[in-house]
């Protein structure tokens, strides 16, 4: 009797379909426990409180469109039946959410319902559930435009679209018929985009749970690496959930451990710039850019193609330079090192884990990128709008050729600054201040322009002293000291302070930027953990030969810095 053929997940058939051997098991129960050791799952009572959440909204979200429906008088009929529904997308749909994760949502409404009702009508409604939210803020003009809160302490993302041919949204309507997206425009299809995406992912991989558990090992991996940040170059959660997924593809019958093991052995010696596909691209019926680089000059650009599966099919990478990529290789493989000793039994898990040595034993130069603005609210935009653009600066030091590589942090730090005279706050908010720590009169205090409360902070200091809040974003730099010790990155600087500039709501007199250059040794305290050790200023012994009868005294030998005969300009 033959064997029924299996299901083909992907674009090509799978490497092996060999069953987990007794030793990939015991390796994956490992993994397991070290995922629970490293606080990557989130108790019941904090996972139920999540379920009570999104019912709120739901019933929010039909009390809303209800609410538009009869301020625009239309008939008892319609308002009963529109509808509407929060759908979730990222990493709770995908089931990989962890302690204090997000809860990225998507309200969607019937055609009668529009982003302006969205934005006009729903935060007062917000505002009168109990308790009301806290800390919303609203984004209508982001590219995605949204609303941020957060609802019984949990973070909610809250993002709208309406489907322009459709008069109901009942509860159980799904979001993968193509035909729902007619008559959108851009903004409702990358609205919709997040959902569709995350479902096809997830009708894509053979064993979910399986799936699950790999992604929670990978995405652990890449926080602690510091390359998981779309925004700065680096792949983003729905980028790392494909490639995860291709690999549970290829290996149908694997544990999530063995999923790990061959993600860094396949994807360390990938041939970029061929595209990881989950399925092949498809076309839909409407007249929308699909990704294809045999037509677009860009899509060719992309150096580390992830193709969402879900019509219209994007590039989830499409931030990547070519120093992250050299980041993102380099690290794979060291964690394919690691991963064989991992399955072997040499190495333990928490190997895998370790905190990256960004700032410990990375770089010995660093651009210190610093936004200042001179309140909380004011920053968080302008900051925002600065971490959005640091990857161009980052390609423009890429040109030069005294540059090998730029290596932006992901993520940034927030400080407040607590000054004697408005002079200073002045010299702090230009940059002309640069060891602020060492200055008469200052009390710079870390802060967290994003938590909930931090007003106690600011309450401890004199409420009469002139405030500065800054937020530093680091990029390291392999210098190239073979071409030259004179590196001038000025031209770079000044393009990328002309790029942040062109925001719609800058204000020179509200917004400011520089760029200080930072030796590891000058570093700041609160960019290290409590265990690690801050670089020390290097010094080397010259030898210097005295002429006979030359007075003896002092020292045969002078010390000078290793990084004395270095000169860059910003």
């Amino acid at each position: 009797m033959t064997e029924p053929a299996r299901q083909q997940y992907g674009v090509t058939p799978p490497i092996s379909v060999a069953t987990p051997t007794d030793k990939e098991v015991e390796r994956n129960q490992a993994l397991i426990e070290e995922l629970k050791k490293q606080g990557s799952f989130e108790g019941a009572e904090e996972s139920q409180k999540r379920v009570q959440v999104l019912n709120t909204l739901q019933n929010l979200t039909e009390n809303f469109v209800k609410k538009v429906c009869a301020n625009k008088g239309m008939p008892e009929h319609i308002i009963k039946n529109s509808g509407g529904k929060i759908f979730t997308y990222g990493s709770y749909r995908l089931g990989v959410y962890g302690p204090g994760s997000d809860i990225d949502t998507l309200l969607v409404t019937p055609a009668h319902v529009t982003r302006h009702d969205f934005f006009a009508t729903l935060p007062a409604m917000l505002q009168e559930l109990v308790p009301p939210p806290e800390d919303l803020s609203m984004v209508p003009d982001a590219f995605v435009p949204i609303i941020k809160f957060k609802l019984q302490s949990i973070s909610i993302d809250l993002i709208f679209a309406r489907l322009a041919n459709v008069n109901s949204v009942p509860k159980d309507m799904a979001l993968s018929d193509k035909e729902l997206l007619r008559g959108c425009d851009e903004v409702n299809l990358r609205c919709l985009n997040g959902t569709r995406v995350t479902d096809e992912i997830l009708t894509l991989v053979p064993k979910p749970g399986v799936f699950r558990m790999a992604l929670r090992g990978i995405k652990l991996w890449a926080q602690r690496r510091a390359i998981y940040a779309n925004v700065m170059g680096f792949p983003g959660g729905v980028a790392w959930a494909m490639l995860v997924a291709r690999i549970c593809q290829l290996y149908p019958m694997a544990v999530s451990a063995v999923v790990i093991s061959k993600f860094f052995k396949i994807l360390a010696h990938w041939t970029w710039p061929q595209p990881v596909l989950l399925k092949g691209i498809e076309d839909g019926p409407l007249s929308v850019r699909v990704w294809n680089p045999k037509i677009y000059p860009s899509d060719r650009g992309h150096l580390m193609p992830i193709i969402t599966p879900a019509y219209p099919s994007m590039c989830a990478t499409h931030n990547i330079t070519k120093s992250t990529k050299s980041i993102i290789i380099r690290e794979m493989k060291q964690a394919a090192e690691i991963m064989d000793g991992i399955m072997v039994g040499n190495l333990s898990w928490d190997k895998l884990f370790e905190r990256h040595s960004f700032f410990t034993n990375g770089y010995r130069y660093y651009l210190s990128v610093v936004a200042a603005a001179k309140d909380k609210d004011t920053l968080l935009g302008w900051s925002g709008l600065v971490e959005s653009k640091l990857r161009h600066l980052v390609m423009k030091l890429e040109i030069l050729e005294t540059i090998k590589l730029a290596h932006p942090f992901n993520k940034g730090f927030d400080n407040v600054h607590f000054c004697e005279t408005e002079e200073e706050a002045i010299r702090i908010a230009n940059g002309e201040i640069k060891a602020i720590d060492n200055q008469v009169g200052v009390k710079t205090v870390v802060t967290d322009l994003k938590a909930e409360r931090n007003g106690d902070v600011e309450k401890k200091e004199d409420e009469s002293k002139f405030k500065v809040y800054t937020t530093t974003y680091y990029v390291g730099l392999e210098i190239n000291t073979e071409i030259s010790k004179h590196i001038d990155i000025s031209w770079a600087s000044q393009e990328f302070f002309e790029t942040c500039k062109t925001w719609p709501s800058y204000n020179e007199d509200e917004h400011t930027i520089h760029i200080n250059l930072t030796r590891n040794f000058e570093l700041p305290d609160n960019v290290f953990q409590s265990a690690e050790i801050k670089p020390v200023k290097k010094t080397k012994t010259k030898i210097i030969k005295r002429k006979a009868g030359a007075a003896n005294s002092g020292s045969a030998t002078k010390k000078r810095s290793a990084d004395e005969n270095m000169d860059v300009k910003v």
